[in-house]
């Protein structure tokens, strides 16, 4: 039995053996079935996760820059950082702020109708029906309402709607409010600048978010504290006269910066769908204006520049010039020969005509346009005017010129321009940029240094005996000239409505601010007995102003009385003395 046990096991040994190999062998591949399997799975979920790290660091770097927005399937976009708007001292003057804006993917809304009411009834501004229009569409991304208010978003949140989700957007902050509204501008929805500097370096300002990183604040020339001082004085004296706007500036005589500029009335950037188009109009840079006889600075030292004139010459100032059917005249005519200070003192139109026609048409429209005058303000902003300029430039447009007719510019320009004259004679650009003085290494010289002090000397004697008078600060020698101009209607000129502008300089010894003040259609009161003029509006303006922006400026008080030693000579003889120093 035993052999015969053996032999039978022998012989089914072969047979187990294979069969044992067999299901070793589909174990293992099972094992390495399963093997590759969980690797397909792996390498999958390594893909995506890789795929989502991916698109989690391209939104972050679109977060911190690109184009300083996002844009959405839905069509929308995202409003990212901008970098801070500070003044020249620190203060800041706009700034982001992160908000909550509410979208919702109509797919996944489950009843449109019941969403609509229920989101409209705690949002304001939210139409129920085109709401309910946005979710019932095939789309993956609408807009609700951008910017929520953070009680506005837990309501919301509290709703528990499936469908609708938040994004953190940033919205542009004013915290001066209007005070430098025309200047810093605003921002859309998006935080894409559209107007003032948030327009122009719109670029610049979002840089932050195309480098990845915190952009450096951009320093601004303006003087909050001046700023205020200018806003308030206009207002003042728009309330006073009844004006039905006004426009200021005060600017840096040696670089061209501008510390402040006003144009009322004005706006709040946080609320500029409620402002009206005439309130967002810059009037101080965009508008332009015949300015009446401070144009008869230009035409003094033009005439000082080009020889054709001295201080002790005499004009004939007796009676107006008729050309064609125009008719030049004086409005406090004296009717008798002008020596040069008078011509500029009295504000003769006859002299001014006078002395234009003897510097010549091509000579004044070249003086004009190398002060700047007849080219745009290579300003900072984008709301900038184009002068108006005579052309063809006639013999009759060289005599009303002269006095400021026929003529347009705008007072940032008329300011840059008095200031490169009273400077030492160096052409100044203006800018709102801190820091960045136009005169350089390779100053533009438009007047010698002499012209530019008997002009400034000038300047001074109008305030102390003149037509700006008003405009006196003691200790600080005070220069300026008067411009009434009446303004063009469908008719012709009319009259009745003037627009009345000052613009001054402090110290005349050696000028460092030129300040302007302008006026639209002021009405005489009691205290001015009824005259409507410059030299009763603008003028105590520009005063008030000096008065007190100069401290908050470290301008220092000369004397005690403000008197300078030159003011005490005779009128009559103020040519001859005027040309000795």
């Amino acid at each position: 039995m035993t052999g015969s046990y053996e032999q039978i096991s022998e012989q089914h040994l072969p047979s187990r053996l294979a069969e044992s190999v067999r299901l070793e062998g589909a174990r293992k591949q099972a094992v390495e079935t399963g093997r590759t399997r969980l690797v397909l799975v792996a390498a999958v979920f390594a893909f995506a996760f890789l795929v989502l790290a991916g698109r989690l660091v391209h939104l972050s770097s679109i977060g911190e820059g690109g184009k300083g927005h996002l844009a959405l399937s839905g069509g929308g976009e995202i409003g990212l950082a901008r970098a801070e708007i500070l003044d020249r001292n620190g203060v800041l003057l706009a700034s982001d702020l992160g908000t909550a804006s509410l979208y919702a993917n109509p797919r996944l809304v489950l009843d449109a109708a019941d969403a609509s009411a229920r989101i409209s009834g705690l949002l304001p501004g939210v139409d129920r029906s085109e709401l309910f229009s946005k979710l019932s569409t095939s789309k993956r991304f609408v807009w609700v309402k951008r910017h929520l208010t953070p009680r506005q978003q837990y309501a919301v949140n509290a709703l528990g709607l499936p469908g609708f989700a938040f994004l953190e957007e940033q919205k542009r902050v004013y915290p001066q409010g209007s005070l430098v509204g025309h200047i810093v501008g605003y921002t859309g929805v998006d935080n894409r600048g559209l107007a003032g500097i948030e327009k122009h370096l719109d670029e610049r300002l979002g840089t932050a978010a195309r480098n990845g990183g915190a952009q450096p604040p951009l320093r601004l020339s303006l003087d909050v504290r001046v700023q205020h001082v200018l806003r308030h004085q206009l207002s003042t004296a728009m309330e006073t006269y009844q004006a039905l706007g006004a426009a200021g500036v005060v600017l840096d005589a040696n670089s061209g910066e501008v510390v402040a500029s006003v144009s009322l009335p004005d706006f709040d950037p946080h609320r500029i769908d409620k402002a009206p188009d005439a309130y967002r109009f810059n009037r101080a840079s965009l508008g332009v204006y015949e300015m009446g006889s401070t144009f008869k600075i230009f035409t003094l030292a033009m005439a000082l520049e080009h020889g054709t004139a001295d201080l002790a010459d005499s004009i004939d100032a007796r009676k107006p010039i008729r050309v064609s059917r125009f008719l030049i005249r004086d409005d406090h005519a004296k009717e008798r020969w002008l020596s040069v200070p008078e011509v500029f003192i009295y504000s003769s139109n006859i002299g001014a005509a006078r002395l234009a026609l003897d510097v010549g048409a091509e000579r004044q429209r070249k003086f004009l346009d190398r002060i700047g005058l007849l080219q745009k303000a290579p300003l900072e902003i984008s709301e900038v005017g184009q002068p108006i300029a005579p052309d063809p430039w006639r013999k009759v447009s060289t005599m009303t010129v002269a006095f400021g007719h026929g003529i347009a510019v705008s007072p940032i320009q008329m300011a840059t321009a008095v200031a490169s004259l009273v400077n030492g004679g160096i052409r100044v650009y203006p800018t709102l940029m801190a820091g960045n003085a136009s005169v350089t290494s390779a100053q533009e010289r438009v007047v010698s240094e002499r012209t530019s002090q008997t002009l400034r000397r000038l300047l001074r004697l109008n305030v102390v005996e003149g037509t700006g008078t008003k405009a006196e600060v003691p200790g600080y020698f005070v220069g300026g000239k008067t411009g009434t101009a009446e303004k063009v209607g469908a008719n012709g000129y009319r009259r009745r409505a003037l627009r009345s502008s000052f613009i001054g300089v402090f110290p005349t010894s050696a000028p460092r601010y030129v300040v302007l003040v302008m006026l639209d259609e002021p009405k005489g009161t009691k205290e001015t007995f009824g005259y409507a003029t410059a030299g009763w509006t603008a003028a105590p303006v520009v005063g008030q102003v000096i008065k007190h922006a100069a401290p908050l400026l470290g301008v220092e008080v000369d004397s005690p009385d403000g008197h300078a030693p030159s003011e005490n000579v005779d009128l009559g003889r103020k040519g001859r003395q005027l040309a000795s120093f």
